[in-house]
């Protein structure tokens, strides 16, 4: 399993606003739209990109949306639901990203 340091994608991501600046300009924009609260609430879009992040393996996006969706309002109840469901559309492998996001829980004290 991957260790995430926030830091060094906080650096990567400077970067790449540097090289490619309108890209990462209109992914931040679409970052920010996409995850307002519309039909589905804030804390339902982070539970659902959690839950892709698990099933596609992405152990920073995984770090990021776990806190995302707790400043939501999410659960740890409603996080390891999401597992579940990744897990459904995931199989083993999004088993083992799971654990990446309890240990995400974890580390913010939930």
């Amino acid at each position: 399993m991957a260790s995430v340091d926030m830091k060094e994608l906080q650096e990567g991501m400077k970067k790449l606003g540097e090289g490619v600046p309108s890209v990462m300009r209109d992914f931040q924009k679409l970052h920010h739209d996409a995850k307002a609260n519309g039909a589905l609430s804030t804390k339902e879009k982070e539970l659902i990109a959690l839950g892709i992040a698990v099933a596609v393996r992405c152990s920073y996006c995984i770090l990021t949306h776990v806190n995302a969706a707790l400043q939501a309002g999410a659960t740890r109840e409603e996080i390891m639901e999401t597992l579940g469901v990744a897990i459904l559309m995931g199989g083993g492998p999004a088993v083992t990203y799971a654990t990446e996001a309890i240990k995400a829980l974890e580390e913010a004290g939930k």
